[in-house]
């Protein structure tokens, strides 16, 4: 176990994550890791220069090997092309952890970072330890009264306005008012919050995580975490409504969920200390308490099935020693862009596969490269997608998420991709746009499914 030491400025380190470099730094000797995930702007080396942010971060280093990282295509990370998506900033935290050793870590995630927490706590639960959701963002639609009240008009709006006015000093200003009001008045605080902006992002990388965040809904999620939870929201913040917490703590099976009250919404103002205090406290039990026996056996996955359309037909055309040579084809190519796409082979039967993936747009490529592979032995597929919790049995994945998948995959049709919302709303920034196939009733399942067919 490590020994707690004295809390030091760390050097600023890099993790590769694909062709991505991360920044990250690690400060703190205590027997947890905890990871920071920022919400949307950071700079790890430039938060330092705050007085109370410094101390927020040595607080948290005083009981724990605390990770601090600028997500990608921000602070001092690379800016890579494209707008970053929750799936590969997953991949980059897991990126981190084998770059600082951490078999398993807790997850401090606020504001947007609270998501992509959450997400990854449901998908990797053998790699968090914990999770802890402060100031929690999980849809566009529940931001604070008065911010963006609606989806479409002011997310429009709000995109405009990054890409004329960022780093304007009336803007900074602007957005100070929401993120901490009780600091507006102190002017050496204001220019060190608009100088991080500046430094954190610029105009079009900030526009692309808004972007990001107007498309993500992950409230379909949260009910598949069963890692120890802890949410913590001030009942005023003025920049996240708190009905994101509270729908959270409701959800989260057995989710500890603490009221505070104040209506600054960056954790290191305010009452910081309480935050501290309840972080300190909870991460602490959790070590003691292990990883829960239920925690092993379920998981958040995106299952996928397909199956060739008109199989039958073309099996009585061709005659048995051709169409089991077409056969032989088409399963050799479902099976490698199954491996190009990190997807697992869990069945198949017949001319059907069923698949799964830790990554939502991992699977809706992979799916559409299938789709257009076996165009080329003039076969046509369907496919059907949905992400959820499954039960992982002896290898096998089962559960209701998967015979919703077999569902939605019945209603596709030929050379067509479909999805449920709920794996719509996680590939926000993933560049896959979709055409609503309106709702659905799927045989056995009692409510009626949205689905979307994936846009050629």
């Amino acid at each position: 176990m490590r020994q707690t030491v004295p809390v030091e400025r760390p050097e600023t380190r890099y993790a590769r994550s694909g062709d991505v470099s991360i920044a990250y730094q690690s400060v703190g000797n205590g027997p947890h890791d905890l990871v920071l995930v920022p919400g949307f702007i950071s700079n790890v080396e430039y938060g330092w220069e705050e007085p109370g942010l410094a101390a927020f971060y040595r607080e948290l280093a005083s009981f724990s090997r605390l990770i601090l990282f600028d997500k990608r295509g921000t602070g001092l990370s690379d800016r890579a092309a494209g707008i970053p998506t929750l799936e590969t900033r997953m991949d980059d935290v897991r990126a981190i952890l084998d770059a600082v050793g951490s078999e398993r870590a807790a997850l401090l995630g606020y504001s947007e970072g609270a998501s992509m927490s959450a997400l990854f706590a449901a998908t990797y639960p053998e790699r968090t330890s914990a999770l802890i959701m402060y100031g929690s963002f999980l849809a566009w639609d529940w931001m604070a009264d008065g911010r963006f009240p609606t989806r479409h008009e002011s997310a429009r709006r709000a995109i405009a306005e990054i890409e004329e006015r960022w780093g304007d000093p009336d803007y900074c200003d602007e957005l100070l008012e929401n993120d901490a009001p009780s600091k507006l008045g102190d002017d050496e605080f204001r220019r060190w919050y608009a100088t991080r902006l500046r430094l954190s992002a610029s105009p079009r990388a900030a526009a692309d995580l808004q972007r990001m965040n107007i498309d993500t809904d992950t409230r379909g999620v949260v009910s598949s975490i069963h890692v120890p939870s802890l949410i913590v929201h001030r009942t005023g913040d003025r920049n996240v409504d708190v009905k994101n917490a509270r729908y959270a703590a409701a959800h989260i099976p057995g989710a500890r969920y603490v009221e505070l009250p104040g209506d600054d919404h960056l954790p290191w103002v305010g009452d910081s200390a309480r935050i501290v205090k309840e972080v300190r406290e909870f991460v602490a039990r959790s070590l003691r308490s292990g990883l829960p026996d239920l925690m092993r056996e379920r998981v958040l996955a995106t299952v996928m099935f397909t199956d060739i359309v008109g199989g039958t037909a073309r099996a009585v055309e061709l005659g048995d020693a051709q169409w089991r040579n077409l056969l032989a084809e088409h399963h050799a190519r479902v099976r490698s862009e199954l491996g190009r796409f990190s997807g697992r082979e869990i069945d198949t039967a017949g001319d059907g596969f069923f698949a799964s993936f830790d990554g939502p747009a991992r699977a809706i490529r992979s799916a559409c490269a299938i789709r257009d592979s076996v165009r080329e032995l003039g076969i046509e597929i369907r496919a059907g997608l949905h992400t959820g919790e499954c039960e992982e049995i002896d290898g096998k994945v089962g559960g209701i998420a998967v015979i919703t998948g077999a569902r939605i995959a019945g209603c596709a049709g030929a050379n067509e991709v479909l999805v449920s919302a709920t794996l719509r709303d996680l590939v926000a920034g993933s560049g896959l746009e979709f055409d609503d196939r309106g709702l659905h009733e799927l045989k056995g399942l009692p409510e009626p499914r949205h689905l979307f067919a994936v846009a050629s």
